[in-house]
């Protein structure tokens, strides 16, 4: 007896979104279309991250907060460097978020094609889903140290103002264009030359030291001079460390004022600004540069 169409048909489910044809690539405007699949891999990237653990999420806060009472102990007990800069622990933490946020998004995303090839051979969807989502979930691990860096100034006297606020949200959105920029370039050129994974690993190694987060800004103008200390602002990363620094650290300081003035070089607001439009350029770059490759991912892996 042969079937009618009616008989075939699947019933409609009025909570399920329709049905449309899946996109190999379109861009991060179809990444951030596809919302659902979105969401599946950073839960899915987050669950893996845990799995087989008994404190689970707990972890996201215990690391960052013993991370920071080491640093406490080393640095303001030990050491003493206190006695030379306010809240030597907190400046270092402040820098360390935005430094844990960059490698992770610039690393996670570098590896993030190879690492789901059994997705990306076997389901047509846009290949860039992959760096996203591994910056979406180098964001959510952000979060908790974030909350520990806000505990520590608020027991410290924290006193934020709307500029230094304003100074980390811009902090924060230049590492997240510039992470996601690199991401894309080095994930597609990892899959055809896996070199470039090595790279990375080796420039992560340098960005602790490549930014005023164990020392302050200061010392890089005494020990290298203003056309030294210029050369070294070019840095995106120091730019954007010392923008979240005068976000928290400044402000834990018995006179911000003074201490941003010593610690903080001129324009700093414009060269975040410059900066945050390169990033901006060199991301609609790398995206260039990943769909001109993607098609050929899958043979590849």
């Amino acid at each position: 007896m042969t079937q009618t169409r009616e008989d075939t048909t699947r019933p409609e489910r009025p909570d399920l979104p329709p049905l449309a044809p899946p996109a190999a690539g379109s861009g991060l405007f179809e990444v951030f279309r596809q919302r659902y699949l979105l969401g599946m891999l950073v839960r899915n990237t987050m669950q893996s991250r845990y799995q087989g653990t008994v404190l689970g999420w707990a972890w996201s806060y215990l690391q960052p907060a013993v991370r920071f009472c080491m640093f406490y102990f080393i640095f303001q007990v030990m050491i003493g460097r206190g006695s030379n800069m306010e809240n030597f622990a907190i400046h270092l933490f402040a820098g360390m978020v935005l430094v844990h946020f960059f490698t992770e998004t610039f690393a996670g995303g570098t590896q993030a094609l190879i690492g789901n090839r059994s997705l990306i051979t076997k389901l047509a969807m846009p290949k860039e889903l992959f760096p996203v989502a591994r910056m979406l979930v180098a964001l959510w691990h952000t979060g908790p140290m974030v909350v520990i860096l806000l505990i520590a100034c608020v027991l410290t006297g924290w006193r934020p103002d709307p500029l230094g606020l304003l100074a980390g949200l811009l902090g924060f959105a230049l590492i997240l264009v510039l992470g996601l920029a690199l991401a894309l370039f080095f994930s597609v050129s990892n899959v055809f030359f896996r070199d470039f994974g090595k790279v990375v690993q080796t420039l992560t190694q340098f960005v602790t030291f490549s930014v005023p987060m164990l020392y302050p800004f200061t010392l890089v103008q005494e020990r290298f001079g203003e056309t030294g200390a210029q050369i070294y602002l070019y840095n995106p990363v120091a730019e954007a460390v010392l923008l979240i620094q005068r976000c928290f650290w400044t402000g834990t300081t018995d006179d911000p004022r003074a201490t941003a003035a010593l610690h903080m070089p001129d324009h700093l607001w414009t060269r975040g600004i410059v900066m945050l439009l390169v990033s901006v350029v060199l991301l609609a770059l790398a995206q260039m540069w990943f769909s001109k490759f993607e098609k050929r991912v899958p043979e590849r892996l």
